[in-house]
């Protein structure tokens, strides 16, 4: 078969042999670039489909609506790959990171997070983004020659390097700066965040028209949209002030970044940046700041979610230490690494990987209930 000709990304973006060069040699793809093929991989793994039972703030089964880890994850890298093209920079690897992101994520959101960080406090910690890297290094296993997805070391490096107010990256390693295709994620990760977010606190009823005349951001937006807003038609109208929104955002990190980026010449000076080259203004950053306090402060702690928080939380605890204290429980293939890798880090493997529905049946029969 004649292999395509792939087009060259811009002279600032993730390029070159060595970043497409994976840890177990492979034939090349006639029909894939490399990192479509890291792409094609991210999608057909096992912990990518178990996203769609794994809680972004609403539960999955709190209402069919809401957003779950899956679609939130659909949405940010439908907005790197609209921002990657926007830069002129590699869209496949902007998607490819932002689809891979939360592959580390437990159940119950963020509230699982802060379960297991304390469960592993004294056995090496817990942090979704660097689990990640171990879901898509190791822990995935589709191949019979080698552990885990082989996937570019572009494309690990944004893994590694992703960075939101709920990512911390990995900077044990050179001191390096993300690659612009892994900033296009962070970044994309936090617009549709507070974006949907917002839109699924309107759905809830945790928040109204009232409520949302505090945030500059949303009112700009509704007059762009061109709508006149009453509190009984805030359903109706929310979804063009949202685009309105994300419009704005979206424009103004182009209009913020070029300039920056317009001055490198090569992938070596992106590493070696002193700053990020994909951002927001500083106004635009204001105003995107001021969403996700609005959010923390009445929908994330909202009364509604803490309780699901914490009982999430408290089924979590409860497994961990009932694997823990019988490692009988653990599937073989999880028990057979205690020996090597420690009954913590095992136990935390498979927490790590439930979805909410599966940890709380996994619970139920703990507890007889």
């Amino acid at each position: 078969m004649t292999h395509v000709d792939f087009c060259e990304p811009a002279p600032y973006a993730y390029s070159g042999e060595d970043t497409c060069s994976r840890e177990h040699r492979e034939q090349s793809d006639a029909r894939r670039a490399p990192f479509a093929l890291d792409r094609h991989r991210i999608i057909g793994c096992t912990a990518f489909r178990r996203l769609e039972g794994k809680t972004q703030v609403f539960a999955p089964s709190h209402h069919d609506h809401f957003r779950t880890r899956l679609t939130h994850t659909l949405e940010a890298s439908h907005i790197a790959r609209t921002l990657a093209k926007a830069l002129r920079a590699n869209e496949d690897l902007a998607e490819a990171i932002t689809l891979a992101h939360d592959l580390g994520h437990p159940p119950f959101g963020h509230a699982g997070e802060k379960a297991l960080t304390g469960a592993m406090a004294n056995a090496g910690g817990f942090n979704h983004n660097l689990h990640t890297l171990r879901v898509v290094e190791y822990l995935e296993h589709p191949f019979p020659a080698f552990r885990g997805l082989n996937l570019t070391v572009a494309t690990r490096a944004g893994l590694a390097l992703h960075a939101t107010s709920y990512d911390v990256p990995e900077t044990s390693g050179a001191n390096r700066s993300p690659s612009v295709e892994a900033q296009v994620s962070s970044l994309a990760d936090r617009i549709a965040y507070n974006c949907h977010d917002l839109e699924d606190a309107i759905g809830a009823g945790f928040v109204g028209s009232d409520d949302l005349c505090v945030l500059p951001l949303w009112c700009e937006s509704r007059e762009v949209a061109e709508v006149k807003e009453g509190a009984d038609r805030l359903h109706a109208i929310r979804r063009p002030v949202l685009d309105a929104m994300l419009n704005a955002i979206l424009s103004d990190a182009v209009e913020n970044s070029m300039p920056l980026l317009s001055e490198v010449e090569s992938f070596e000076q992106v590493a070696s940046a002193n700053g990020p080259l994909v951002t927001l203004s500083e106004k635009m950053d204001v105003c995107v700041g001021e969403v996700e306090r609005f959010l923390a402060a009445r929908v994330y702690r909202h009364p509604d979610v803490a309780t699901g928080d914490a009982d999430g939380q408290g089924k979590i605890l409860a497994l961990f230490d009932a694997f823990r204290s019988d490692p009988s429980k653990l599937p073989s293939r999880f028990a057979t690494r205690i020996d090597e890798q420690g009954i913590d880090r095992v136990v935390c493997d498979y927490m790590a990987g439930m979805t909410d529905r599966f940890c709380a049946e996994a619970y139920a029969q703990l507890s007889g209930a």
